[in-house]
């Protein structure tokens, strides 16, 4: 057997991080088999999607290396890919059903429906469809469409059966058709609903596996019933847990981003995202957030690090292995290692696996990454000059591992332009005391008159001159991060002196003095 898998997303917006997920699982289990993904758009909900919404997912699945085999923008045997445009194909299969007595033209009203599920709730059981339509005679059925009434059609649940699937994931379960009310399986317009065009798809497409989220397991029964009617071969099914919200057990969902910030690992991922978007001009896009994939692909992100982290979202291979690289998962994965239990979204374990890849990142691809944030940060020219390129390499060598995201590049703007901003509680601790200033201008002079700056050279001439003052080395070198670079953290402080330059960290440090002293900065040389 050929192993074709399928993700069929609604395109309503950005890719969802759970909806990632189970794409990823079909991606690897397809890969895993040397089988065949198929990417396909179930778009039936006119009202629901835009055109412009497919435009994301593609987007995410392009960035994130998962191509598909067959679907949007390449085709494949089985196009179209598009469930709207796949009408014809539902229209004859329920024109099939109803031929064969499967399914029924129904005419009831939407009064006589809530009518019945009010009684069926007083008595305590389960709604089942009335089926008055079926004592219709053809005539009358003829008639009633000829004057345009309105009805749908529903698939004649057989109740005298119990439904049962062997899922990968779940084990077997089973459901009693006897409780089961008939579904609709097309609209008055003659559009399907999901669980019927699904059922369709997967047969055409010859899907030989269904891999899809828990939520979607009590559409199991109505599509295996489907399939028997329709004598198809049925697909496996494995159904995987849900992403669950950070700190909590309830599932993911883009809809409580508020709450989510209430979760401190999780609030500081979406601070993040708005200092970087406000920087590079994205501020104010409505639902960029960490739920949401294109969230890490625009604050800086590898994609290696996002799908090391969807892989262990209710993926594991023994209790202790935690990074995989895509190669790595094309080869272990299997549907057996998939938990049950839901699995909890936690921002920090996404850092940590961006942080490792970040690691195994060549210098010049950490330039190239993030050299378009400093460029829509208006920091350096754009495009980016080959003197641009050279200064930015030095700067993400001196951070090292300080840089975990491209944007982190952001984080040290001071380097690239001539103001500067100081984070006032670290100014008033390290500069504002007595003899501090002093110091710092001392030294400031020291420098100054050096001919060759380098770490050793500067280094040197912070321990003498604090040697000859008595000071301990710290206070100056607090007092000197603080003046040329603005912030009490960073890369050493020779190498960041040396990268702000000669002449910028002695007017900086000019300037720190001056501002503790309220006395007007003397006219530049």
């Amino acid at each position: 057997m050929t192993v074709r898998t399928r993700f069929a997303p609604s395109p309503t917006g950005y890719m969802h991080i759970g909806g990632m997920r189970t794409a990823l699982f079909n991606w690897l289990w397809a890969r895993h088999n040397g089988g065949t993904f198929i990417l396909r758009i179930d778009d039936t909900d006119q009202q629901r999607n835009m055109d412009e919404a497919l435009g994301p997912i593609l987007r995410a699945f392009k960035w994130l290396g998962l191509t598909w085999d067959e679907g949007p923008e390449i085709g494949g045997p089985y196009a179209p890919y598009f469930q709207s445009q796949r009408g014809e194909l539902y229209r004859a299969a329920a024109d099939r059903l109803l031929r064969e007595g499967k399914a029924y033209r129904c005419f009831e009203t939407k009064e006589q429906i809530d009518e019945d599920r009010k009684l069926a709730e007083a008595e305590k059981r389960p709604y089942l469809s009335a089926r008055r339509s079926l004592q219709l005679s053809e005539s009358e059925i003829q008639k009633f469409l000829v004057e345009g009434r309105p009805h749908v059609i529903r698939f004649l649940v057989p109740r005298n059966q119990m439904v049962v699937i062997d899922d990968h994931i779940r084990g077997r379960v089973e459901w009693d058709a006897g409780l089961m009310a008939d579904p609709v399986i097309m609209r008055g317009d003659g559009s399907p609903l999901y669980n019927f065009a699904t059922v369709i798809d997967d047969t055409q497409m010859q899907i030989t596996h269904v891999i899809r989220a828990e939520e979607h397991l009590s559409n199991t029964p109505t599509q295996v019933l489907l399939h028997q009617a329709l004598g198809n071969t049925l697909p496996q099914f494995a159904h995987i847990p849900y992403v669950a919200a950070p700190g909590g057990k309830e599932k993911l969902s883009k809809r409580k981003l508020a709450q989510y910030r209430n979760n401190a690992s999780f609030k500081k991922l979406c601070d993040k995202g708005d200092a970087v978007f406000t920087q590079i001009g994205l501020s104010g896009q409505a639902g960029l957030d960490p739920v949401m994939v294109e969230f890490y692909e625009r604050v800086g992100f590898l994609p290696a690090g996002i799908l090391n982290g969807l892989l262990r979202l209710g993926w594991s291979l023994d209790d202790k292995t935690e990074i995989f690289s895509l190669d790595d998962a094309v080869k272990l994965f299997t549907l057996d290692r998939v938990v049950k239990a839901p699995a909890g979204f936690d921002p920090d374990k996404m850092v940590s696996y961006q942080q490792h890849w970040m690691m195994q990142l060549p210098l010049a691809e950490k330039v190239a990454g993030c050299l378009p944030y400093l460029e829509k940060a208006g920091l350096i020219a754009s495009p980016p000059t080959p003197e641009n390129r050279e200064f930015t390499a030095r700067v993400i060598a001196a951070l090292g591992d300080r840089i975990r995201l491209f944007s982190d590049v952001l984080d040290v703007a001071y380097f690239f332009r001539d103001e500067i901003t100081y984070d006032e509680k670290e100014f008033a601790k390290r500069l504002a005391k007595e003899g501090v200033p002093a110091l710092l201008a001392g030294y400031r002079d020291r420098i100054a008159a050096l001919l060759d700056w380098t770490v050793e050279n500067l280094e040197a001439a912070l321990k003498s001159y604090c040697e000859e003052q008595s000071q301990s080395p710290g206070t100056l070198i607090h007092a000197l991060r603080i003046s040329t670079t603005g912030v009490p953290i960073g890369p050493g402080v020779y190498e960041c002196v040396l990268l702000v330059g000669r002449e910028r960290a002695l007017t900086r440090m000019d300037q720190a003095v001056q501002r503790v002293s309220h006395q007007p900065l003397p006219p530049n040389p």
